[in-house]
């Protein structure tokens, strides 16, 4: 039976699932109404619910959402992967590859819906100019029924690289493409950036909301725990990413080009075609645009680099970090290297010191001090409906601790006791990887976390045996334009039909969940201690079962 409390607190909970599911409201909105349920029903007071609305994570987002304005202000993204698609050349496979290489490095620093966004267009410029040449070649060579062979590459842009027009694009759905083999491009192309973003918002703590809301969730539930930070988590996650990469390369490869490796993959100057050499001359134009470094693009990377260096040197675990050197010790987070630095951001002027040239900074040369970034800049890229919905969910999870109803679905799943933890996160990842098609990540993660973690303390099992798998599966909503922002955004551009997603997406979920329970019983293993119930998870299990 529950209690009045634990009701109320279900009652809630429910409610706030059902919203987020259905969306029928914006998703901040429905991360609201534990702000006033809470208090009316008295589970917790106002100013309790207030407080978890604004964590730690929500200031670790604020200072990397200040890198990630530089970053776009000043074209890095355009000139990272510009330079990556030089690197892999036009050679279909290739060109693939180099793009989802590019997309998993901005992913693991940038959010995926920005780093789809910031790398659609360039590969929608290259598409572009592939469908112009071949329709060009099918008017001018009387030979097009032998074009498919020789056309396998894809083009350099020789447009200026913008987000086309969505109605002029999804208008070209329907029509013909040069040949069926450009078409298979484009898709391949197309999918390969948004599941590549995907892949690489799980290398670090920042690269997702879903990973922020699963270090909040768990430090706050085991603050005793010290065993997620950024060095750890990305020394778990990094192997994953290699894999599913390659895995899902691969499979995007073989279903779209075929099993032609060496056809679309060769590095040989003999054996590309004369589009082929035509297109990577054209990309190379494109780079060549962007002109030499600037002086804000410097100073982004170096802040970039320093940021991340600071991070890992945090608390490497290994040895003793930067920490260690000041005298009160557990006062320095993530977030404090983040918001120092997205700072200075603000401070730092834009135009070379002591340079009469205003070449380095066109947009504001009525200003010489004008900074990095502006807090226009900032606002236009800071996500505040996820912010809110981040602490939806902690409002969430201090209710069913407080009310003890995570107590209580812990002891509903006593039955369970008797698999091993191997099946448990099993089952856990398969589940949430499939309600996931259908909810946003960030609100399924939320529901499914405190009922995850009451599962484990009940089971006696490690609770990050379950908690990290499912936090990573729930990324793997990768088979419909809804299941999370990046499919929607390359679904726009027309070159995919949803059967194409659901083909692609259901072997990139299989490849996802297959590599994460492979990681979490290997090396997963001896980082985190998973072979035992740990003493910081047996304090919590205790204290909630008084």
């Amino acid at each position: 039976m529950l209690h009045a409390g634990e009701a109320c607190c279900a009652y809630v909970l429910i409610v706030t699932a059902v919203y987020w599911v259905s969306e029928a409201v914006p998703l901040g909105a429905a991360a609201l109404v534990p702000a006033f349920l809470y208090p009316l029903f008295g589970v917790l007071k106002s100013s309790e619910v207030a407080a978890e609305y604004c964590k730690d994570t929500t200031l670790l987002l604020m200072g990397v959402i200040c890198l990630a304005a530089s970053i776009e202000k000043w074209n890095l993204h355009k000139r990272i992967a510009l330079r990556m698609v030089m690197i892999a050349g036009a050679k279909p496979g290739m060109l693939v590859l180099g793009f989802m290489c590019c997309t998993v490095f901005l992913s693991m620093w940038l959010s995926n819906t920005s780093t789809t966004a910031m790398v659609m267009p360039i590969a929608e410029a290259v598409l572009q100019q592939l469908i112009c040449t071949g329709l060009a070649d099918s008017h001018d060579d009387s030979e097009t029924t032998e074009a498919p062979e020789e056309d396998t590459g894809t083009s350099g842009s020789v447009v200026e690289i913008e987000i086309p027009n969505v109605k002029r694009v999804k208008a070209r759905r329907d029509s013909q493409y040069p040949t069926k083999r450009d078409h298979m491009i484009c898709k391949c192309l197309s999918l390969s950036i948004t599941y590549a973003a995907t892949i690489g918002g799980l290398i670090t703590i920042t690269g997702t909301s879903t990973n922020l809301i699963f270090a909040e969730q768990f430090n706050t539930r085991y603050p005793d725990a010290k065993v997620i930070n950024f060095g750890t988590w990305f020394i778990f996650s990094f192997p994953i990413a290699i894999i599913m990469l390659v895995l899902t390369w691969l499979w995007l490869h073989f279903l779209f080009l075929g099993c032609n490796f060496r056809e679309t993959c060769s590095l040989s100057k003999k054996r590309k075609t004369k589009r082929e050499m035509l297109s990577e001359r054209r990309i190379h134009e494109e780079y060549a645009k962007l002109g030499p470094i600037s002086y804000p693009e410097v100073v982004t990377g170096v802040f970039f680099i320093l940021m991340t260096l600071l991070w890992f040197t945090r608390e490497p675990g290994f040895v003793p970090g930067w920490t260690s050197l000041f005298e009160k010790k557990g006062y320095r987070t993530d977030a404090t290297v983040s918001v120092l630095l997205g700072f200075l951001l603000f401070l730092i002027p834009a135009r070379r010191p002591f340079s009469s040239s205003s070449s380095s900074y066109e947009s504001s040369e009525s200003d010489p001090l004008a900074p990095m970034i502006t807090w226009k800049d900032f606002q236009r890229l800071m996500p505040w409906e996820i912010v809110i919905l981040v602490g939806g969910g902690y409002a969430l999870a201090a209710g069913c601790k407080v009310s003890g109803l995570s107590v209580w679905i812990g002891r509903q799943l006593e039955p369970m006791s008797g698999l091993p933890p191997w099946a448990v996160t099993l089952l856990a990842c398969l589940l949430v990887s499939a309600v996931t098609e259908f909810a946003s990540n960030p609100a399924t993660l939320t529901v499914f976390l405190p009922i995850l973690s009451a599962l484990s303390e009940t089971l006696q099992i490690n609770p990050l045996h379950t908690l990290i798998p499912s936090t990573m599966c729930v990324s793997f909503g990768v088979m419909l334009p809804v299941g999370n922002p990046p499919n929607a955004i390359v679904f726009s551009y027309g070159h995919v039909q949803i059967s194409d997603m659901v083909k692609a997406g259901f072997g990139v979920n299989l490849i996802g969940v297959a590599v994460v329970m492979l990681a979490i019983t290997t090396w997963g293993v001896p980082l985190f201690s998973l072979t035992e119930f740990p003493a910081w998870a047996v304090a919590r299990n205790v204290t909630g079962s008084l």
